[in-house]
């Protein structure tokens, strides 16, 4: 993976993760959220992506918070790391100079984003 070029769920998982720790169902449930419903992840892209991402450092997995209940025990929790999110912002940076090229360009395209 270059760096700053992400995968699309990539991303999705590293947004969902930049404000705390989450196991995978809350992750999936933010990645819906962020998008207004637009993007649902299944089982198999979020876990696949996990994996990518642990191995990649971009996250690590961690304990969960000393609250979380006894059926909660079996969960995984991940969350950032300090590389996670430079290539983050990285990321984003880049989408939004991508947006705002095209505004430029293509005014006629009304993307409307600021």
């Amino acid at each position: 993976m270059a760096r700053g070029q992400l995968p699309a769920a990539s991303l999705h998982v590293l947004l969902a993760l930049v404000d705390g720790e989450k196991h995978g169902y809350a992750v999936m449930r933010e990645v819906e959220a962020l998008s207004d419903g637009a993007v649902k992840m299944g089982p198999g892209t979020l876990y696949g992506t996990i994996k990518r991402l642990l191995a990649d450092g971009l996250i690590e997995e961690v304990e969960g918070p000393a609250t979380a209940e006894l059926d909660d025990e079996r969960r995984r929790y991940y969350r950032v790391t300090a590389g996670g999110e430079r290539v983050t912002a990285i990321e984003v940076a880049r989408l939004k100079t991508l947006v705002q090229r095209v505004q430029r360009l293509r005014p006629d395209l009304g993307l409307g984003l600021a």
